[in-house]
């Protein structure tokens, strides 16, 4: 996977640890895949404002874009100066 400018729309699953245990949320959003620089198994996934709820804070993503089906453990996740969203996935 390439950095990409282009955005797909996807369906996000996406858990939270909170005070009273773990939580499932769902989103239906645009997303752009990338590459993870200097690690081959990791993959970028950039989500454009507005940002689905509590995404910054998810601990595990899954998601369905043009027929795949990604998973994995949210290793990083940072806000870019455009407002966009990018979390770093470590598959699963």
């Amino acid at each position: 996977m390439s950095a990409t400018s282009v955005y797909s729309p996807a369906q996000l699953d996406y858990d939270l640890d909170t005070q009273l245990g773990r939580i499932t949320k769902s989103a239906e959003c645009r997303i752009g895949l990338e590459a993870v620089e200097n690690d081959p198994f990791c993959f970028a996934v950039r989500v454009p404002a507005p940002l689905p709820e509590d995404l910054e804070q998810a601990r595990t993503l899954v998601l369905r874009v043009e027929g795949r089906r990604l998973q994995g453990t949210v290793r990083h996740s940072e806000r870019l100066e455009d407002d966009s969203l990018r979390l770093e996935v470590e598959p699963d």
